[in-house]
């Protein structure tokens, strides 16, 4: 009897195929100039990304779940922010070819980290921490830095930096509910407040990354030790 592709999805697979759905026109806004619908939009994708795991536990998996998460993160977590990246410094690196190229090189190098990361993320999967930092808080750091526009010489080799984390073998702790929903409100904060740009919440999104990215591997090895 032959198989039907639909029925192998499940509840959590159609939020995570919506995850690709919000990262596609992501891409497509920028194409129209529309910089903060971009934004939101993969603000959007980040939160379907959290979500549909959450379902998945409620509800269980489909058979082919973990494969439409990496291509659907591929999407909204590494194309989209990167081509937001070349949106906003577009009109800084028109005139500069050594800084276009420079560019260019940082993200083969960002895209190649991800698509390892991404690739093998559920066979390196454990209960307790990440091995690498995920590609969701990279995200986040590159599309506020990007939003604000931080200098492009600074924000490429952060790029960089955060490239190499993802599949390092460092060890981040997976955040509690209390975490993971305190960063659902900032990121629901930072699309509905008006002139978010301007508003401290994506500040303080960005900062409680960054004390998640720097003090989350020491606070694993203590408590493991």
């Amino acid at each position: 009897m032959q198989k039907s592709m639909i029925k192998l999805l499940s509840i959590a697979d159609l939020i995570t195929i919506l995850n690709a759905v919000f990262g596609f026109f992501a891409i497509i806004m920028l194409f129209s100039d529309h910089i903060r619908i971009s934004f939101s939009l993969i603000l959007l994708a980040l939160l379907a990304d959290g979500l549909d795991g959450i379902v998945a536990r409620k509800t269980g998996k489909g058979k082919i779940g973990e494969y439409l998460e990496a291509m659907a993160d591929m999407i909204s977590l590494s194309i989209a922010p990167m081509i937001f990246v070349y949106k906003t410094y577009y009109e800084t690196i028109l005139s500069e070819i050594s800084l276009h190229i420079l560019l260019v090189v940082v993200f083969i190098i960002f895209l190649i980290c991800s698509i390892i990361r991404l690739s093998s993320f559920h066979i390196m999967k454990e209960k307790k921490y990440f091995t690498g930092l995920p590609a969701s808080v990279s995200t986040v750091f590159i599309l506020i830095l990007a939003f604000f526009k931080l200098e492009i010489v600074y924000i490429l080799p952060f790029i960089v930096v955060i490239s190499i984390a993802m599949i390092s073998n460092i060890h981040f702790p997976k955040p509690g509910f209390k975490i993971d929903g305190t960063a659902a409100v900032l990121i629901i904060l930072t699309l509905i407040m008006e002139k978010f740009f301007y508003s401290i919440a994506p500040l303080l999104l960005f900062t409680a990354l960054a004390l998640y990215t720097i003090v989350g591997p020491f606070y694993l090895r203590k408590n493991t030790s």
